[in-house]
């Protein structure tokens, strides 16, 4: 496991499973999910499985702001975890979002890094586990779906036990009419 805490070194190479929270909620959401799927799986990020896309009521952004449409992909990466973020940020940039955004806006792409693995890494960059996944129904839902005894490593519990603890749950719906983006 590597626990990192700004002194050691978290662009050691992985080559296991990884989990990606995206969530759109300006412009075309679906067409910014699909996009990014295709690039990560096009720049050595293997996709596994993608969730259903589940649309969501924002949480902390500004007033009148859109549903999102969120998804959860699981996939492989054999390269750095910070390797990894600087390609999330790239296709955020790429699909429009400022890259000197405020947390809590609208934004046309947004990738997390959920789960590297069985590594917990704390860096001025990078916190894996995200530290808010297992808070969010947005992430939790999708999550479940397509891995429910993935485990947070730092938690020690699985993806099915933190779905159980959060409650309530609301503000979620699957999004019927997003056709699978893989």
């Amino acid at each position: 496991m590597l626990k990192n805490n700004g002194d050691g070194d978290a662009s050691l190479p992985h080559g296991g499973e990884v989990f990606l929270a995206l969530g759109s909620n300006k412009g075309d959401r679906a067409l910014h999910l699909r996009n990014a799927v295709h690039v990560l799986n096009g720049n050595g990020f293997l996709v596994r499985r993608v969730s259903s896309v589940y649309e969501t009521d924002p949480v902390g952004c500004e007033t009148g702001a859109a549903p999102f449409l969120n998804c959860v992909v699981r996939g492989s990466w054999n390269a750095s975890p910070e390797t990894l973020l600087n390609l999330c940020q790239t296709l955020e940039k790429e699909s429009g979002r400022d890259p000197e955004h405020s947390h809590w806006v609208s934004r046309e792409l947004d990738i997390d890094i959920i789960l590297f693995g069985d590594d917990i890494i704390e860096t001025d960059r990078l916190k894996i586990p995200h530290p808010l996944a297992h808070k969010r129904a947005f992430v939790m839902i999708p999550l479940h779906e397509i891995a429910p005894n993935v485990f947070f490593p730092n938690l020690r519990l699985s993806a099915e036990e933190l779905l159980k603890a959060l409650v309530p749950i609301s503000g979620i719906r699957l999004a019927q009419e997003i056709p699978t983006l893989l």
